[in-house]
């Protein structure tokens, strides 16, 4: 995440003559000014929704950072193809948890299954990509996302069924997460994650 807002202020620093370090990108924007999908925001809830959410984010976001390894920009391929080697483990990780519940007991697999459900919804916006995505994909700084469903839903399929677990059929997709449009939630999390650098304004630890 640091090389990412890192990278991130340097660029706003060339195009605004000033930028913001990791920190004021993390901790000092307000929830409208973040650009991330709603998935990554939904409440931690049980175990069975946090892994949930984690499996379905980790599967998405292996395949994102490989295909960014092969980015225009030398910068962002360089380190997406570090964060692969870690997204790697995370979506095995994840995807073992999934089996062990969802093939659990009887309370396990009812907790995941409703979790997977609850969550689908929020799945369709890894793969819709908004104007500026196709911008920066046109100019071969950005992966283009929408190839990336198939194989994502081939891995995700393969972990529900040895899981012994479905995806919904038919879910209206949820979106906005791109264009600052969030739910309550975010809110929440950024309320307890940056409450310490608003309080103490240019605090270091």
């Amino acid at each position: 995440a640091r090389l990412w807002l890192s990278y991130a202020g340097e660029v706003e620093a060339r195009c605004k003559n000033s930028g913001r370090d990791e920190d004021g990108l993390a901790f000092l924007r307000d929830a409208g000014d973040f650009r991330n999908l709603l998935i990554v925001e939904q409440p931690n809830g049980s175990f069975a929704d946090t892994t949930a959410r984690q499996f379905l984010f980790d599967a998405w976001h292996v395949l994102l950072l490989r295909a960014l390894a092969g980015s225009s920009d030398a910068r962002i391929a360089g380190i997406a193809a570090k964060a692969a080697k870690e997204a790697a483990y995370h979506v095995e990780r994840s995807g073992d948890w999934v089996i062990r519940l969802g093939d659990g007991t009887d309370e396990s697999h009812l907790k995941m299954q409703t979790a997977i459900d609850d969550l689908w919804m929020y799945t369709g916006e890894m793969f819709a990509p908004d104007a500026l995505e196709l911008a920066l994909v046109e100019s071969g700084v950005a992966a283009d996302v929408r190839p990336l469903a198939g194989p994502w839903r081939q891995h995700v399929d393969a972990v529900f069924a040895e899981a012994t677990l479905g995806a919904p059929d038919a879910v209206f997709m949820q979106q906005g997460g791109k264009r600052g449009v969030h739910t309550e939630h975010l809110g929440h999390v950024l309320a307890e994650m940056q409450v310490l650098q608003r309080g103490y304004p240019g605090a270091r630890w």
